[in-house]
């Protein structure tokens, strides 16, 4: 039965593919099926709870293609779990007793909801799959379609996530203007962190892109502005075991023939060690509603940091993290076309009432289709063999043979 009433939300971090995400889908709406009405939740999971909406009028319609030049989202986000019951008590969501599932599913029914896109990583779509089951179980048919958003690029299983690109392009333009902190101090330790959990894909490809820019700049050797002292010199990614020892070895001669070091290290990188040492000295170990460990809480960088300055003989440490700059940047040309491509199918997909999210399938030879709600999970790890990644290793004199993939991960 076709729609006639189509909902969207945000939901999770930011990432620089929300804004056109909601251009993309109300464009394509207004295009092909002007006559669905369309409104938007506040605040991802947490407006559908408390019933916060937009209803989009037609000059909001018309007025959507000017979202693609902004980052961020514009009707916001949340970090909220539906399963949860616990946390959504706490925050005020619902009330003691209540089953937030229920709550949601009875607010998307008062609301006359038919289609719910949510445009968020794996959590906010598994998510969505639990509301669509609980609401089956209760005749109602809701159908939810999911768009990829996360600047990790580590979703089961597809192939490229929205924003991505992007995220990676502005953190290597961070760097561009971090790097010449080199220049404050002597024996300077940089230390870049990159948004990254559980996978790597995020700092190798902004490191790569940082590369590939660092090779468009004119330098002036006699001034001592060379590619040695802009060039990064490690990259450290969850999915490589680390020997601080080995490593320190080899960074503290650069540090004595360059006179600085520049460190890419993912912020998912050497966490299982710092919890390990937390909860060795009795400390809590900070978690989100989702279990994940608060990255921002314990500081990975500045654990790296602790651990190679003295090793490299560092008179100054400098850690820069490069995430809320880099995840809340429009979304570049490359990320705009795929959005679009991703756009346009899940309003088909909406329009035949087919639920799932929207991704090029790596197990189904990348085609672009409605992906199983069962079959999307996070954690992908990065592959430590794709070909550039290798170069790029072996340009920093990094070896990736002598480092086992880390087994954690």
């Amino acid at each position: 039965m076709r729609p006639k009433k189509v909902a969207i939300l945000t939901a999770g971090g930011l990432a620089p593919c929300l804004s056109a995400s909601i251009a993309g889908l109300v464009d394509r709406y207004t295009l092909v099926a002007a006559d669905i009405d369309l409104l938007c939740y506040r605040s991802g999971y947490k407006g559908l709870l408390l019933g916060d909406s937009i209803k989009l009028t037609p000059a909001d319609r018309a007025a959507a293609g000017v979202l693609r030049a902004h980052g961020g989202s514009p009707i916001g986000n949340s970090r909220v779990k539906l399963t949860n019951v616990k946390d959504c008590v706490k925050r005020g969501l619902v009330r003691e007793g209540q089953d937030p599932l229920q709550v949601a599913a009875e607010q998307l029914v008062r609301d006359h909801v038919d289609v719910l896109h949510t445009v968020g990583g794996d959590d906010t779509n598994t998510t969505a799959a639990d509301l669509a089951a609980y609401l089956a179980k209760n005749n109602y048919q809701l159908t939810v379609i999911g768009l990829p958003k996360t600047i990790d690029n580590d979703v089961v299983p597809i192939r490229q996530s929205l924003g991505a690109w992007t995220a990676a392009e502005q953190g290597a333009l961070f760097f561009e203007r971090v790097v010449a902190e080199h220049g404050a101090n002597p024996r300077m330790l940089i230390i870049h962190e990159v948004m990254g959990r559980n996978c790597g894909w995020l700092t190798a490809a902004t490191a790569r892109e940082y590369v590939q820019r660092l090779d468009r700049l004119t330098l002036a050797p006699g001034f001592g502005l060379t590619r040695d002292r802009l060039a990064i010199h490690g990259v450290f990614v969850p999915e490589l075991a680390l020997d601080i020892g080995a490593e320190a070895k080899r960074l503290r001669a650069v540090m004595d023939r360059v006179g600085n070091v520049n460190l890419f290290i993912s912020e998912g990188a050497g966490v299982e060690s710092i919890v390990a040492e937390m909860t060795a000295r009795g400390l809590e170990v900070p978690r989100d509603a989702f279990g994940h460990v608060k990255l921002d809480a314990i500081n990975p960088g500045r654990w790296f940091g602790d651990q190679f300055a003295k090793m490299l003989g560092a008179e100054k440490v400098l850690v820069q993290k490069s995430g809320y700059f880099a995840r809340a940047a429009p979304a570049n040309a490359a990320d705009l076309a795929l959005i679009q491509q991703c756009c346009r199918h899940a309003v088909e997909c909406a329009l035949r009432r087919e639920s799932g999210v929207i991704g090029q399938d790596e197990e189904r030879g990348d085609e672009l289709r409605a992906i199983e709600f069962t079959r999307i999970k996070g954690g992908k790890a990065f592959d430590l063999h794709t070909p550039w990644f290798g170069e790029l290793l072996r340009a920093l004199g990094q070896s990736l043979a002598a480092a086992a993939p880390a087994t954690a991960h």
